[in-house]
């Protein structure tokens, strides 16, 4: 009986780190990507992953992947 609560714990409980690990590498592959020019420091452009999000570079994400660019 014991050994069988046990083995229910860890099930649940690797169950919700894979879970929370799916859930991070969501977010993080869906936040924009900006593209900022290495000479001028500005964006030069905005990549939304998302269909929900209309970055642009007058509109900046607040979370995003910066991606230099020449």
């Amino acid at each position: 009986m014991r050994n069988t609560v046990y083995d229910l714990v860890s099930i649940v409980l690797i169950t919700i780190l894979f879970a929370g690990i799916v859930l991070i590498l969501s977010a993080a592959t869906s936040i924009p990507d900006v593209h900022v020019s290495h000479s001028t420091n500005e964006c030069v452009q905005v990549l939304n992953y998302s269909e929900d999000d209309s970055y642009s570079c007058e509109n900046m994400p607040t979370k995003y992947n910066k991606v230099w660019v020449q």
